[in-house]
């Protein structure tokens, strides 16, 4: 097993669309890229500890690969906005894949540079590939927020990330 781990907003928001696939062991929410050890909730909402929320991707690489989980991530975000994503804004919102190897760096940046030559998007791709850090699992009632409570997932999709997926990536 391998891992990989992408911070694209919400947290709760991108967790499905990597557990709903082939070869996925597990998906945790979390908070990575900070300078606090073991953050909350609270304090990451803060925007004081440097952290962003993120999941930890636990997958078979025989299965799927590390670029097809690369593939997944862009599609679950605004790749041209640095500020957060959609509704969600600050740096714990932050668009950031986390690489745990150099393989992984490759593999993320050659990812970019292809989706920044495809010309979907008008603007630049600004989501910052750096090397992974220490991940704090996020207090139980985060994890698997989308099964556990469906209706507020639901309304934190709509919050503009949905639209905007079905608008720019299907």
């Amino acid at each position: 097993m391998e891992t990989a781990i992408f911070a694209g907003g919400c947290f709760w928001c991108m967790v499905k669309p990597f557990d709903t696939q082939p070869g996925i062991e597990s998906v945790v929410s979390g908070y990575t890229g900070g300078h606090t050890v073991n953050p909350t909730y609270a304090q990451v909402a803060t925007h004081t500890t440097g952290h962003t929320e993120a999941v930890k991707v636990t997958f078979n690489p025989q299965i799927i690969s590390y670029a097809q989980l690369v593939e997944i991530y862009w599609r679950q975000t605004d790749p041209t906005d640095a500020s957060g994503q959609f509704q969600d804004r600050g740096d714990s919102y932050r668009p950031v894949i986390y690489v745990n190897s150099p393989a992984q760096r490759q593999a993320a940046e050659a990812s970019k540079t292809r989706l920044a030559a495809s010309g979907q998007f008008d603007a630049p791709i600004v989501t910052q590939i750096e090397a992974a850090q220490p991940f704090y699992p996020a207090e139980d009632e985060h994890q698997d927020f989308y099964r556990r409570n469906p209706l507020r997932y639901q309304i934190e999709e709509m919050g503009g990330r949905e639209a905007f997926i079905r608008q720019n990536w299907h």
